[in-house]
């Protein structure tokens, strides 16, 4: 029984991430990476009610590229219940513009143009746990790699560019279905109309991956977004990066080098005003956008759980509350108390 006016526990399909760098630490793109790195980093998110994620591994050489997907493999090898949470991996570049804005945080040293056949041996190295790669759309060879990396059975989104409409346009005929972190990883300035903006929102066969912190994108901006697409066609990710839940300070990362985290969360590049990932779990993101955007509480829910669920092809595991079937987290005033894959309770506070 619960104290007279306290909030009753809630019981909600566990959170679907389909874009984790790291969090608390744990870096899926550390020189030093190993399976413990996974394991840790998969109990931090249960125990924030991550139920289902995509470790993403960014621009890197083919060769460290070909450890973390290793790594990874051997990871869900390691116990079950971690195969279930990491559905995938989501390979985010090397094939990214060069220019500043765009790149983000991603080594310049290490674009390059996509090869298909880069992509086959990070998928034997990754045991064909590759769901999805972002790349640019203006890079040479960018239609055919989408059609056979399609053909494959791996989604590919668009991020970190600068395309014309014409380029967005030639990635969907070929096979693209999402935009990473839409309106984010592009110059800051763009043309009024056209832009590549538009036409990712105007498309409906793209869904949008959107990074809803506080930081990536203005209550406005995002607002318009989801109306444009639809929450049918918007899902919330994080874009977690290891330092997220730190302490503020500067730090040195294997991605973007130097990195500080601010008091208020926000990771940027010294000196740049750029950000580097984001400081925040899918979690924080959900209750962020639960309290500041004017949408329906449901389908922001359903946009961070059985919409990405139903891109990898789960939708299952949201739609079963039951203790033997759907992913579940049980929460109490906004807090985690419980999560449970399958009916297996992998977290309680």
């Amino acid at each position: 029984m619960t104290e007279k006016g306290a909030a009753e526990p809630v019981l909600e399909p566990g959170l679907v991430d389909l874009q984790v760098n790291g969090y608390g630490g744990h870096d899926v793109n550390a020189d030093d990476v190993g399976v413990d790195t996974l394991v840790d980093l998969t109990r931090a998110l249960w125990a924030r009610g991550v139920t289902t994620y995509l470790p993403t591994v960014v621009t890197a050489s083919e060769e460290k590229i070909l450890h973390v997907l290793e790594v990874i493999a051997a990871a869900r090898r390691h116990d079950p219940l971690l195969a279930r949470s990491m559905a995938g991996i989501h390979v985010e570049g090397p094939a990214l513009a060069a220019d500043d804005g765009p790149r983000g945080a991603h080594d310049r040293a290490h674009l390059r143009d996509p090869d298909i056949g880069e992509l086959d041996r990070w998928q034997r190295a990754a045991e064909g746990a590759i769901r999805l790669v972002t790349l640019a759309p203006e890079r040479a060879g960018a239609p055919q790699y989408i059609a056979a990396a399609t053909a494959r059975g791996v989604r590919v989104s668009i991020g970190h560019c600068t395309p014309s409409p014409e380029e967005v346009r030639a990635a969907v005929a070929a096979g693209a279905t999402l935009s990473t972190h839409l309106g984010n990883g592009t110059h800051r300035m763009l043309p009024r109309h056209p832009n590549h903006l538009w036409t990712q929102l105007a498309e409906d066969r793209l869904v949008a991956m959107l990074i809803a912190d506080g930081h990536h994108l203005p209550v406005e901006t995002l607002t318009v977004m989801i109306r444009a697409k639809g929450p049918a066609r918007c899902v919330l990710t994080s874009d977690s990066a290891a330092l997220a839940g730190v302490a503020p300070g500067r730090y040195t990362t294997p991605v973007g080098g130097e990195v500080e985290v601010e008091p208020d969360g926000r990771l940027s590049l010294p000196g740049t005003g750029l950000l580097a990932g984001s400081g925040a779990d899918l979690r924080e993101c959900l209750d962020w956008a639960r309290g500041a955007l004017p949408v329906d509480p449901a389908d922001l829910l359903a946009m961070a759980s059985s919409v990405p669920a139903g891109l990898l092809g789960l939708a299952e595991r949201c739609a079963d509350r039951g203790d033997d079937g759907g992913d579940t987290v049980l929460l109490e005033a906004g807090r985690v108390l419980e999560t449970r894959l399958a009916g297996a309770l992998v977290h309680r506070a």
